[in-house]
């Protein structure tokens, strides 16, 4: 399974789906990380968090636990 911490500085990847539970499931599908959608990683912070990304045509940052529960292809 690879997921979106693995995804390095330039590439995108496309959301298959989202792990976790409850609130942190809903807090990440509430900024616009859906199933389906396109993530370009923009940049990651010099010590590795957060991870700066686009989505949906605006800047996001998130940290690396809650970009380990988004799986990509």
């Amino acid at each position: 399974m690879r997921t979106l911490k693995d995804v390095r500085v330039g590439e995108t990847a496309t959301v298959v789906k989202l792990h976790g539970e409850g609130a942190i499931k809903r807090r990440i599908m509430d900024m616009g990380i859906t199933k389906g959608v396109e993530v370009y990683v923009r940049k990651v912070a010099p010590l590795g968090d957060p991870v700066e990304l686009t989505v949906r045509g605006y800047e996001l940052s998130l940290r690396k636990a809650d970009a380990e529960m988004v799986e990509i292809e």
